[in-house]
């Protein structure tokens, strides 16, 4: 690892450079003895389509965002600390190659390098950094993830009841529990989500009612304890539900819906997944 680059004026210029080019849009990344070790472009495998993001690892941090224009404006910044990250390999498919699962407890997702050599360097140095995260803060690996999207495009018909076809006038959703492609009928209910978000967020109806039995069976072993509960500023018996219907269709869209509108696209006219072509860097 590179610690001792911490306190260098190189190391200051490069954190400066990742601010200026998210601009005021974006939080200040320079602390005290934190260290950019990489940056480089990687595809993150979006809901609608997979889209080009820049990342910068650094040795606490895993920070990425839209590129609007390469190496001088991004924007959308996202910040993961690295001792809530999880890796997991994943295989390649006709669309993208050098793939591997970022798994945190807000969000998961899938991204993929322009190369082996690339997707090892990725991996090894976040794995490396995340280690050291967890030694010194005395965490324990984290064990609760969210579940990543599955694409718009994996599926014409809802993965729960099999018998909705989607169309301009058929939306698709996507359940926040499990991930799946599901219809309005099939998503009607919300639940709250702690790991997620603070309010309730739309479920399809076969994780509605797992959380609704998981809910009951909580209740059941708790209820002598509701002096506890509430010392612990945790729902109590008079408290809301942790599911109920939706109100209407007041759907919100993911982060990708969101970024989209503006992307830049590739940094250059150069093929991703052309051999020889390097699209990320790792400081020494």
């Amino acid at each position: 690892m590179v610690d001792y680059l911490a306190n260098t004026e190189i190391n200051r210029r490069r954190i400066a450079a990742v601010e200026s080019c998210f601009g005021a849009s974006g939080q200040p990344l320079a602390l005290p003895g934190r260290v950019l070790l990489g940056e480089g472009v990687l595809t993150k495998e979006c809901r609608k389509k997979a889209k080009p993001r820049v990342f910068f690892l650094f040795n606490d941090i895993l920070v990425y965002g839209s590129i609007v224009l390469s190496r001088r404006r991004y924007r959308r910044q996202r910040v993961i600390p690295l001792e809530e990250v999880t890796l997991e390999p994943l295989p390649d498919t006709l669309q993208a190659q050098n793939r591997w699962m970022i798994r945190t407890a807000r969000k998961s997702f899938a991204v993929s390098a322009a190369s082996a050599s690339e997707r090892h360097e990725w991996v090894s140095h976040i794995e490396e950094c995340v280690r050291r995260q967890l030694l010194a803060t005395g965490r324990a690996p984290s064990t609760e993830h969210a579940a990543p999207w599955i694409p718009d495009k994996a599926t014409d018909i809802c993965m729960r009841c099999t018998q909705t076809r989607f169309s301009a006038l058929r939306r698709r959703h996507h359940c926040r529990k499990c991930g799946f492609v599901v219809c309005g009928d099939c998503s009607r209910a919300r639940c709250l989500l702690p790991g997620l978000a603070p309010t309730p967020l739309r479920v399809c109806g076969l994780c509605s009612r797992e959380l609704a039995a998981q809910e009951r069976k909580e209740g059941g072993e708790e209820g002598g304890e509701e002096g506890e509960r509430g010392a612990r500023g945790e729902r109590g018996a008079g408290a809301p539900a942790l599911c109920g219907a939706s109100s209407g269709d007041e759907d919100e869209g993911s982060d990708e819906d969101r970024e989209g509108s503006g992307d830049g696209d590739w940094p250059s006219r150069v093929q991703f997944y052309a051999s020889g072509v390097s699209w990320s860097s790792f400081h020494s």
